[in-house]
């Protein structure tokens, strides 16, 4: 190769170094670099100063609010290791209704924990909420982590366990009667990334949730993230054209299935996380309880658009929301 070319070469690939303030790198640093230059950024709009708790409880926060754990490493391995109290508290669910919850770390989800695929899992559990609970997580671990077993009030159950497979999970008491310790709150969101990770994006935890609030074996309201009808009084703010990737799980008794559909427009689905390759592309999809997946989409047009059940009366209820696309974070 001419001489000549490779020294052009090296003078242009210096001026784009030096626009981009890389030239002081060095060549593996400066490709380093310009990966990231190349890397999309995830931008979030800021959230509406209106969009407040109620009952304790903020839905806004909830969505991308991720509890890591504390961090440590135990020959050679990286351990994430949670706090989970089991409590009493009551809800506003809306201006008339107010629910006694039995809930964890005083929220209804609880806590969305999240590590990464071969991370060893240590969840200490306290029971504080005066009567026997348990949490059981979706996954695979040995019998002494499956937590079917009663936590008395007042004591403290360790889990440990090692994080896999990689997918979007959930926990939940597992103690008699299920359909009411569950129904009461006491459930969660556990996300397993996978080694290699995902790609960027403006990442979100959506729980469908049902209030039987009379005791008659029957939802009267629905939510998403534990307040009925909160997304709607208060939209999502989510960027155009931005990779929007969302975790839902229904945790719905009492009903058999529940769907969840996004208006003006389709999403790629990852069957309960475990895959990076979509399975489908749709714009409605059904879920039985427990069920879980994770949605990706964006959206090119700014305005707002709903998101729901397509079971109206579940959605007219309470389980519905908006997301406002906007052109500029």
């Amino acid at each position: 190769m001419p001489q000549d070319y490779l020294l052009k070469q090296a003078a242009w690939s210096r001026r784009k170094l030096l626009e981009y303030g890389l030239a002081s790198l060095g060549v593996a640093g400066a490709a380093i670099a310009w990966q990231q230059l190349k890397r999309p950024t995830v931008k979030i709009p800021p959230v509406p100063p209106e969009a407040t708790a109620s009952g304790g409880i903020n839905p806004m926060t909830l969505l991308r609010d991720f509890d890591y754990g504390r961090v440590t490493q135990e020959q050679g391995r990286t351990v994430r290791e949670f706090h989970i109290q089991a409590g009493t508290s009551t809800i506003q669910l809306n201006r008339a209704v107010s629910f006694v919850s039995w809930n964890l770390n005083n929220r209804v989800p609880g806590p969305t924990l999240r590590a990464k695929s071969g991370d060893r899992v240590r969840v200490v559990f306290s029971n504080q909420g005066g009567h026997f609970h348990s949490l059981h997580f979706h996954g695979v671990h040995p019998p002494d982590a499956d937590g079917v077993n009663p936590v008395r009030h007042g004591t403290t159950e360790v889990y440990e366990f090692d994080a896999e497979p990689y997918g979007a999970h959930l926990y939940h008491c597992h103690i008699a009667p299920v359909t009411r310790h569950i129904g009461k709150g006491m459930y969660g969101m556990f996300i397993v990334d996978p080694p290699e990770g995902r790609p960027p994006a403006d990442e979100m935890v959506m729980v469908m949730a049902g209030y039987d609030v009379n005791d008659d074996n029957r939802n009267e309201l629905y939510a998403f993230n534990g307040l009925p009808d909160y997304y709607m009084r208060y939209p999502i703010p989510i960027q155009k054209d931005q990779l929007i990737r969302l975790y839902v799980l229904n945790m719905i008794e009492l009903d058999p299935a529940v769907s969840f559909h996004l208006h003006a427009n389709f999403f790629d689905v990852y069957r309960t996380g475990m895959t990076l390759t979509p399975s489908e592309k749709t714009d409605v999809i059904t879920m039985g309880t427990a069920e879980r997946h994770i949605l990706e989409f964006s959206y090119r047009y700014p305005g707002k658009y709903m998101f729901h059940p397509h079971q109206d009366a579940i959605a007219e209820q309470g389980c519905m929301g908006q997301f406002e696309v906007v052109a500029q974070a």
